[in-house]
């Protein structure tokens, strides 16, 4: 092999085990800023992809372990490798958790009660690695955009399956921080929900700061009042309706569905929401890469010192009481957006008061962990989100 080759080679394979190493480091290390937020989400979550480019720079390294910078090369990529490894070794280990989870709250013949066909439709396992690199493929739906909700501003986007009919409905609310963000998000999610048999309402709300809450509560409110005027519509059961937040949209939605006048919705999910804003104002995370007392002062025009009731009322964990909807909330261990801790308060007090809940952890998980749909995280929480809302609606 000629000197230039070599070179060539050598810098090919330095490269790609740095950026190995680089990426799957996020896995372990909390993210301090916004943008290495980013990589903190989606390194989990593409973790066999990372193994792979590791596993090709270590092979690359023993092939030219006589130089230098090439040991330099092999111990990144076993470094790389063996933190790209974690979630993958886990996965068996957190699936038992989860099933036991789903058991303990809805009974362990709960996959009896959903048809079989609607168990036909369904994932046929937690996590498929193939999946991981070919994608998940939603089906195909109808869908419908830029409706407009009556005398508002808000736009509403549907999704329906293929035929015509009457279906149960799942309302969805995108996160943001209640600051940026729209209905569109999480497109594959709601395709992937509407091919298997459901109408998916996936609405909006104002942002803030040029909006504070309860402006927020109310977009939502308003939503779900055309809803249910235009339910005949768009093929939806209002008998059999459940309603979906990620982040900052789960927390409207767990108040939304928490209230004393809420709809008679069937399942509440929360994904990584923030149900304490007291507390999550006084004890931030740390790191904190989104500034988490900023986010709350634009959201409600102040601290909690300044306005402890509107903070109270603002809270979900405060709007807990008997005869709630069943609720799961799915949440990352390494989340440094929304700590962990502050699920299991919600999912400790809907217990407490009699209520249905179901709690289910992804260790290596951030924040937005769903953002890869295909991602090893979300694959679990798919697999789940579809069985709790099949027991909830479709029994």
């Amino acid at each position: 092999m000629s000197h230039p080759i070599k070179v060539i080679l050598r810098s090919l394979t330095l490269l790609l085990s740095s950026a190995g190493l680089f990426l799957s480091s996020w896995i372990v290390i909390p993210p301090p800023t916004m943008p290495l937020l980013t990589l903190a989400v989606g390194a989990p979550e593409i973790s066999p992809i990372l193994l792979v480019l590791n596993a090709i720079a270590l092979l690359l390294s023993v092939a030219n372990i006589r130089h230098q910078l090439q040991r330099f090369s092999l111990i990144a990529s076993i470094l790389g490798l063996l933190i790209c490894a974690v979630p993958l070794i886990n996965i068996s280990s957190t699936q038992r958790q989860m099933e036991t989870a789903m058991q303990r709250g809805l009974g362990g013949n709960y996959l009896i009660k959903i048809p079989a066909e609607v168990r036909d439709r369904m994932r046929s396992r937690p996590f498929i690695m193939t999946d991981v690199f070919g994608g998940i493929r939603p089906g195909k739906t109808r869908h419908i955009t830029d409706i407009r909700v009556a005398n508002t501003t808000l736009n509403m986007e549907i999704y329906q399956p293929p035929r015509v009919g009457k279906y149960p409905a799942i309302v969805v609310i995108y996160g943001g921080a209640w600051r940026n963000g729209s209905p569109g998000l999480n497109a594959d999610f709601n395709q992937y929900m509407a091919a298997r048999g459901y109408t998916v309402f996936a609405i909006d709300y104002r942002h803030a700061p040029q909006y504070r809450f309860p402006a927020q509560l109310d977009d939502v409110r308003s939503s779900l009042a055309f809803i249910r005027l235009h339910a005949a519509e768009y093929e939806a059961d209002l008998e059999l309706m459940a309603i979906l937040g990620r982040s900052s949209g789960a927390h409207l939605a767990m108040l939304a569905a928490y209230s004393a006048d809420a709809p008679p919705f069937r399942a509440v999910v929360d994904y990584y929401g923030p149900t304490n804003l007291t507390a999550g104002y006084n004890d931030p995370p740390h790191p904190d890469p989104i500034d988490s007392r900023a986010v709350l002062k634009a959201f409600l025009g102040g601290s909690p010192q300044d306005n402890p009731i509107l903070y109270q009322n603002a809270s979900p964990v405060n709007s807990v009481r008997p005869n709630q909807p069943p609720t799961l909330l799915i949440y990352g261990s390494r989340d440094n957006v929304i700590p962990v801790r502050y699920g299991k308060e919600l999912f400790s007090r809907l217990e407490k008061a009699g209520n249905t809940a179901i709690f289910l952890e992804i260790p290596w998980a951030s924040h937005s962990f769903d953002s890869v749909f295909n991602g090893v995280s979300n694959q679990l929480a798919l697999y789940y989100t579809e069985r709790f809302l099949a027991w909830a609606l479709l029994r």
